[in-house]
């Protein structure tokens, strides 16, 4: 087969298994949905009216300068049009990005443990992951940066606030971070859920550094996970090399309509954030009442300590996907001793209430 070694030597790999696939294996679908990190509260009202009218338009190509929307965001965020780049969620940038900078046998550094996407593309084209572990359920930004200054990779991941555990950093820690980058690498600091975070954890936006390039996504707080639209700002001599080889009509028509009018509307931004603070709190009090430990987040979910190994989280995410409430957990050790869940409304919260209880009570609390 003409495929190059490099494809050839990876396995086939799914980051992450879908809530469909759970429910063919099941036999029946989830009543609740609470293990992808979608915001169940979903997208503004504006921007369905905005999607819809788009979709009537759907026959010509979507502007593939994206021109409006990075406008957009670029006013949103006080910085300049050139400095931003919009594409097919974060993963499609983290693909891009991973194909612009990284030779076969280039190292990069990352948290074992983190977000596993980033890994997959940068396996995909040819690098070699270096993972340091995680401090107090954080990633550690001492050893991050000891690390990168020792052995100079080509990219540096680190996520703000952090998927899987909902920590968070304090921006003079990311200042530092940042500050610390040597000539020749990429920090690629993840801000999926900053629209989440509470401000002191976030540098401002025009903190533009030609080494530092920063991720965020209409996926989360503004309820569009399937629509795939994100963004990434940075230097605009080093953004400018996604358009070397970015797929110019990967973002639709209705995508990018879509995420015009989410800008436009921070009222329901800001109520939808209210939301999910009080579920957040819900869900931490529902992992306390059945005797679990619940993790301090930054994000749309919470990271449970089930207390054990992760022999038994397991069970009880088993248990749980059982009772067709979908949930989530880590896959390495020792995170993997915990469950993670998306908040939700009441009544899905309610739910996961009692699958929780019964799960606990079937792996022997």
């Amino acid at each position: 087969m003409p495929f190059n070694a490099r494809t050839l030597a990876l396995p086939a790999t799914i980051p992450f298994v879908g809530p469909e696939a759970l429910e063919r294996r099941f036999g029946r679908p989830f009543l609740a949905r609470l293990g992808a990190n979608e915001s169940v509260f979903g997208p503004s009202p504006r921007v369905v009216e905005a999607m819809a009218r788009a979709a009537g338009e759907s026959w010509a190509y979507g502007d593939p300068e994206h021109h409006a929307l990075r406008e957009a965001i670029a006013a949103h965020l006080g910085v300049r049009f050139e400095e931003v780049i919009v594409g097919e969620g974060i993963d499609g940038l983290f693909g891009l990005l991973t194909q612009i900078v990284l030779e076969p046998g280039d190292r990069v550094l990352t948290s074992h443990g983190a977000y596993p996407t980033f890994n997959y593309h940068v396996s995909g084209h040819g690098g070699v992951l270096d993972f340091l572990p995680y401090r107090d359920d954080r990633e550690d930004i001492d050893a991050l940066i000891g690390r990168m200054v020792e052995t100079r990779p080509k990219l540096v991941y680190f996520a703000n606030p952090d998927n899987p555990t909902g920590s968070w950093h304090e921006a003079d820690a990311v200042r530092r971070l940042m500050d610390a980058v040597p000539d020749g690498t990429i920090l690629v600091l993840d801000e999926a859920y900053s629209d989440l975070a509470p401000p002191s954890a976030l540098p401002d936006a025009g903190e533009i550094r030609p080494h530092v390039l920063r991720f965020r996504t209409f996926s989360k707080a503004y309820g569009m996970a399937g629509v795939r639209v994100a963004f990434v700002f940075g230097a605009a001599e080093t953004v400018a090399h996604f358009h070397k080889v970015r797929n110019h009509f990967g973002v639709s028509r209705m995508a990018q309509a879509g995420a015009v009018a989410a800008l436009g509307d921070q009222d329901y931004l800001r109520d939808v954030v209210e939301r999910i603070v009080r579920a957040r709190t819900k869900l931490a009090g529902i992992a306390e009442a059945a005797g679990l430990r619940p993790l301090p987040s930054a994000t749309n979910f919470v990271a449970i300590d089930c207390g054990r190994d992760g022999a038994y989280a397991r069970r009880v995410l088993e248990g749980v996907l059982e009772r067709r409430v979908f949930i989530r957990m880590p896959g390495v050790a020792p995170l993997d001793r915990m469950i993670r869940v998306t908040v939700g409304r009441d009544e899905e919260l309610d739910r996961f209430a009692e699958a929780l209880d019964a799960s606990l009570a079937e792996a022997g609390r």
